[in-house]
This record gives C-alpha cells, sequence and structure tokens, in this order.
C-alpha cells in the first residue's frame, strides 16, 4: 500500500528530526512526506530541507499564517496546503504531527489492517508521554478513538467523509462520519507512539473553551455535552473544564455556530454516544 504522509509543523526544530528519522526507518517506507511549515520561527525549515536534500520522497512547503496557536483550523489549513502538493496515486493518506516516534513496524502493521479489513476507513495506534522517565498512555480519550496526532485513511474513506473539517473538532468529526457511512475505524494498542509533547501544552487560555464548542457543533444538545465535558475533566483531572466545556457550548449556540454535521449525522452521533454510555453504565 501506497502511504501519502502530510506533516503540519510550527516550531518542531526540538523534535521533527526524531519525526522523520522514525519514518525514513519504517519497515514500509512511505511514497511521499510533505512537512508544511506553518509560520515558523525557528530552524524547523533549516533541518527539515537536510532531509529533502537525501530523500527524494521528503518535502518542504514553507507557508505563513496567524502565530496564535489553537486546536482547529490553522493546523487543519496546513494539512490541506500539503495535500494540494500531492497526486491522487496514494492508498493511505495520514495527517501526522511533527512531534512523534513511530515503532519501525509502524506502517506496515496499519498497511496490514487496511489490507485485511476492506471496511476499515480509519486505523492506527495509541499515544505515549513520558513521565517520570517511564512511557505511559497519554489518558485523554478512550483507546478505541484514533487521535488527532496519528491520522491514517483509507483513500475510500477520506472521500466519503469529505475530507477534514477546517474547524475545531475536525478529529472527532472524522471519526464520527466515518461510522455514519458505515467505515471501520480499528486501533492496534500494540502500536505505541511516542508523543514528544504533551497535549494542549502550548495553548493560550481561550482553547479551554474550545472543546465545548466542539460539542455543540457535533449537534451534542447540552444533556449529552454535559456528560462529556464531565468525562473529559475526569480524565484530565481538572474539574475546572467540566464549567469551561459548557461555557463554550453556550458561547457557541449564543453565536449560533455553524455546525460540522448535518441533522441526520447529529441524530447518529447522539445515538452512538448514548449507546455507549448505556453500555458502560450496564457493564459496571
Amino acid at each position: 500500500m501506497e502511504f501519502y504522509i502530510v506533516i503540519p509543523a510550527h516550531n518542531e526544530e526540538k523534535f521533527i528530526q526524531l519525526t522523520l528519522d522514525s519514518l525514513i526507518n519504517q519497515s514500509l517506507r512511505p511514497k511521499k512526506i510533505v512537512v508544511v511549515d506553518d509560520n515558523s520561527t525557528d530552524k524547523t525549515s533549516e533541518l527539515v530541507s537536510q532531509y529533502t536534500e537525501k530523500f527524494p520522497f521528503i518535502h518542504l512547503l514553507q507557508i505563513s499564517s496567524t502565530t496564535e496557536h489553537l486546536p482547529g483550523s490553522k493546523v487543519i489549513n496546513a494539512f490541506y496546503k500539503g495535500f494540494e502538493t500531492l497526486d491522487d496515486a496514494y492508498d493511505i493518506v495520514c495527517k501526522f504531527d511533527a512531534d512523534l516516534i513511530f515503532p519501525e513496524n509502524y506502517l506496515e502493521q496499519v498497511a496490514e489492517i487496511f489490507k485485511t479489513n476492506p471496511k476499515c476507513g480509519m486505523a492506527g495506534g495509541l499515544l505515549y508521554i513520558e513521565k517520570k522517565k517511564k512511557w505511559v498512555y497519554e489518558n485523554i480519550s478512550n483507546k478505541d478513538h484514533l487521535r488527532g496526532p496519528i491520522k491514517a485513511y483509507r483513500k475510500a474513506c477520506f472521500k466519503t467523509i469529505e475530507g477534514l473539517k477546517k474547524s475545531i473538532g475536525w478529529d472527532t468529526a472524522d471519526v464520527l462520519l466515518a461510522k455514519f457511512y458505515q467505515w471501520e475505524v480499528i486501533i492496534d494498542e500494540n502500536l505505541k507512539v511516542k508523543h514528544l509533547k504533551i497535549t494542549g501544552q502550548k495553548y493560550n487560555k481561550s482553547a479551554r473553551y474550545k472543546q465545548g464548542e466542539t460539542l455543540y457543533k457535533l449537534r451534542y444538545g447540552i444533556v449529552l455535552a454535559a456528560f462529556a465535558s464531565l468525562k473529559i475533566s475526569i480524565l484530565k483531572k481538572k474539574p475546572g473544564l467540566f464549567f469551561d466545556y459548557l461555557k463554550g457550548y453556550r458561547s457557541a449556540k449564543e453565536k449560533n455556530k455553524s455546525f460540522l454535521v448535518s441533522k441526520e449525522q447529529g441524530k447518529f452521533i447522539r445515538n452512538l454516544r448514548w449507546q455507549k454510555i448505556r453500555n458502560k453504565l450496564l457493564a459496571k
């Protein structure tokens, strides 16, 4: 299977070499890698250029955008700048972050998932962060969710869900829309990816309201949004986030923010989420 990888990067001089080295050393090498340097002020581009000189399948694209670091449209806009430089001769397209170390068999194992299961639309592993010199699971989501830094899409699935939403919530909308269109999302828990920066550590203060905005845009409804906000605040061990997320939800509703999904898709998403909650309660 042919892998195309797009890596949005902003001031990643500390990590980009580690990420590229781990991709170069894959047992199944990607056909193309495009690093999109989004307005970096450090040596990110200089370091990536050293790789483009040695490896013809690695490319660098430099773009300018806002310096504000928030989850959502910034990273997807950068992704699409890179994606637009690619042709259509791929089987799997990946959106990877620039602060990762992949196990050597990562792409080979992901390819095997797609090969053996034609219904699989998205696949990947799990993210681990370093704490007290040990690599532990980054426990901010369930292990059945394919996280934003390591997205891999089958071409047909990517096109069916109409690509990635240029908005906060893109990395939840894609999974839910894939399921709406009856694609499977498969996580191999044996594929442990080292995540070199803790998620959200450089977001500014306004980012804490963005999760609530996501819940609104995905048509959760206030009751389900409250359940989801409580769960996230517990996982992150920050009780105050519960109120921040609900404030973000209310603000998005008052501003009549545009939805990421249709009414039909929203109904499917709510039913899916409520079923998952019921299953967990019954399991206890």
